[in-house]
């Protein structure tokens, strides 16, 4: 060991799962921001946004590890490794995902190869898109008058998932939030209907929420899959979708651009 004790042999190092939130760097937690002002390594998924990656220290490795629907994507269980081998080698490594790590992040996989290897692990929590995204353009997912709660829900689970209980669903009144359902928008539109959810249920579908590119259209339930907004984005299924024709335009700052939506 130098006598200043900076030898990467006897470091311990650690990692933070990060939440990066909707896209908007502006909605980063001041603690995520410090995580990235620190780290010696950032692995991230696609969805993070440049401006939010430009916020990590000078000198520290940016290592793109993202999953999109229909490219080429890294495994899963190579993150992991990667994960695993970084903070072993004594670096501090921020696994930065959009959103919230623990909603629909993969998160919890993450946390548990890293407690398995014996890593130390941070949690850092992040806007999840499925509540922005409704924000920004207007909708609040509950609502005294119309919805008493919110599903976050996912449409595209994995291979050998069991889909969620439609049926049971719709008879919550609930307000639901699909997560990457854009490509199975027919499909959705098909169980919802068929769980008893009435056809001209108000719907809005919103992509890159927060960010310079955002857009939103509002629709119906049977008219979901004529939507033009393609994936990735947000379905709000519910009464309380109606009121995004209601709110007034909101600037956003994204990406050094000031927009209107």
């Amino acid at each position: 060991m130098t006598a200043n004790g900076n030898d990467l042999a006897l470091r311990r190092g650690r990692v933070a799962l990060v939440g990066a939130g909707p896209g908007d760097p502006d909605l980063l937690t001041v603690k995520a921001v410090r995580a990235l002002r620190a780290a010696d390594v950032v692995l991230h998924d696609d969805l993070v946004a440049p401006s939010v990656l430009a916020l990590a220290r000078n000198g520290a490795r940016i290592v793109a590890v993202g999953k999109r629907y229909g490219c080429q994507s890294t495994p899963q269980a190579f993150i992991e490794h990667l994960l695993v081998r970084e903070a072993r080698a004594g670096n501090f490594v921020v696994r930065l995902k959009g959103g919230d790590p623990f909603v629909f992040g993969r998160g919890g996989e993450e946390l548990t190869a890293l407690r398995d290897a014996g890593i130390d692990v941070e949690i850092v929590p992040g806007i999840t898109s499925g509540l922005a995204a409704p924000a920004v353009v207007g909708i609040p997912v509950t609502h005294r008058a119309w919805a008493h709660g919110v599903a976050l829900v996912t449409g595209h689970a994995a291979d050998d998932a069991v889909e969620p209980d439609w049926t049971a669903l719709v008879a919550s009144r609930l307000t639901l939030v699909i997560y990457m359902g854009a490509r199975r928008a027919a499909q959705l539109r098909d169980r919802l209907i068929a769980a008893g959810m009435p056809q001209h249920m108000p719907v809005a579908v919103i992509a890159n929420a927060t960010c310079a590119d955002q857009v939103m259209q509002l629709t119906t339930l049977s008219a979901l899959a004529e939507c033009a907004i393609a994936s990735p984005a947000i379905i709000v299924v519910g009464d309380v979708a109606a009121l995004a024709s209601r709110a007034q335009p909101v600037a956003l700052k994204a990406a050094g651009a000031d927009v209107q939506i």
